[in-house]
């Protein structure tokens, strides 16, 4: 275990912001998770527990303590003929866990690829993209309860998955630290190709058999396509969730926005959050040194040297502006740390 005080948080957040903590601890190994989480039941401080730093902005100074998991590790659990199940531990940087799930050819995660952040991130946030989300492949998450030092293993159902959304979100929320995730993966792969025009792009190369490389490949191209490279452009990806709304509201806006862009769930709308915003006229803009990236609305970017609070007013303004004009509720993706 790594215990560092007054540390710069920029080398750990996708934004790019750079605040400082009061407390840094990295968290390498399995004993240094049970050591931590006996001092925290006896220190009881504040604490915040970071993945990779995609999905945070920072408050310039962190008065809580901030654990980073650093675990790593992937490992074969079982198989048979049809799956393998794979663990893989907290701190593997996701996009390095699909890349080696495709190279050896398992199949379920090929549309979650380039997503920033990190295996233990990814239950947390149920993250998604393409059509996938991380539940469908999802076995098993292990954790440790802080306040009492046990382990424990959640099966799928009992993580309470939903739209980027999960237990640990909620009635978890601050009360476990995530260790390792085990996937379920096919050996016979089953793409999905329907959403985010996979399919088209595919037959435009003229694949008529693709492979789950294949479609990995176009995710690839279709995201940097529309989303900043976090290696050059600070930002947290897709800053907010795509609003949830009912039948009922989906038909009085299709009735004033004929060309509004949804997708059909079993018993609500899905409505794209990139759209709103961009028919609110803030693709693009820019507000002090934070902006709203011109190829993809949903994104809101570093312009160089930006402040968390910088970025929190730029989103309650375009949140004002989407609920003035389409009564809908924009919620975000990202989390605010102070």
């Amino acid at each position: 275990m790594i215990l560092q005080q007054s540390v710069s948080l920029k080398p750990y957040n996708t934004f790019g912001i750079d605040a400082k903590c009061h407390y840094f601890v990295q968290l390498q190994q399995r004993d240094d998770v049970e050591k931590w989480v006996a001092m925290q039941q006896q220190s009881h401080n504040s604490f915040f527990i970071l993945g990779g730093g995609s999905n945070v902005v920072f408050h310039q100074w962190i008065e809580k303590s901030v654990v980073k998991v650093s675990l790593r590790g992937i490992e074969t659990v079982k198989e048979d003929a049809v799956h393998v199940w794979i663990k893989a531990a907290a701190g593997e940087i996701w996009s390095n866990f699909v890349t080696f799930c495709i190279e050896i050819g398992w199949g379920g995660v090929e549309n979650l690829t380039d997503i920033p952040g990190t295996v233990g991130a990814a239950p947390v946030q149920n993250v998604g993209a393409y059509g996938v989300e991380a539940k469908d492949v999802i076995e098993t998450v292990e954790c440790i309860e802080i306040a009492t030092g046990q382990w424990k293993k959640l099966t799928n159902a009992k993580c309470q998955f939903g739209y980027r959304d999960s237990i640990f979100k909620q009635a978890f929320k601050n009360q476990y630290i995530i260790t390792a995730v085990t996937f379920r993966l096919t050996k016979k792969p089953n793409l999905q190709l329907s959403y985010g025009g996979i399919s088209s792009r595919l037959e435009r190369e003229g694949i008529e058999q693709p492979t789950i490389a294949d479609v990995s490949r176009v995710v690839h191209s279709l995201r940097i396509n529309k989303l900043p490279d976090p290696a050059l452009i600070g930002s947290a990806g897709s800053f907010f969730k795509n609003p949830i709304v009912t039948h009922d509201k989906h038909a009085v806006l299709l009735q004033h926005y004929p060309d509004l862009v949804a997708f059909p769930l079993a018993k609500s709308f899905k409505i794209a959050a990139g759209w709103l915003i961009e028919q609110c006229g803030w693709k693009g803009k820019q507000f002090g040194r934070v902006g709203v990236y011109p190829q993809q609305a949903l994104v809101l970017y570093n312009l160089g040297g930006c402040t968390g609070e910088e970025v929190r007013q730029l989103a309650n303004a375009i949140q004002q502006s989407v609920k003035a004009k389409f009564d809908i509720d924009l919620e975000p993706e990202a989390i605010f740390i102070e």
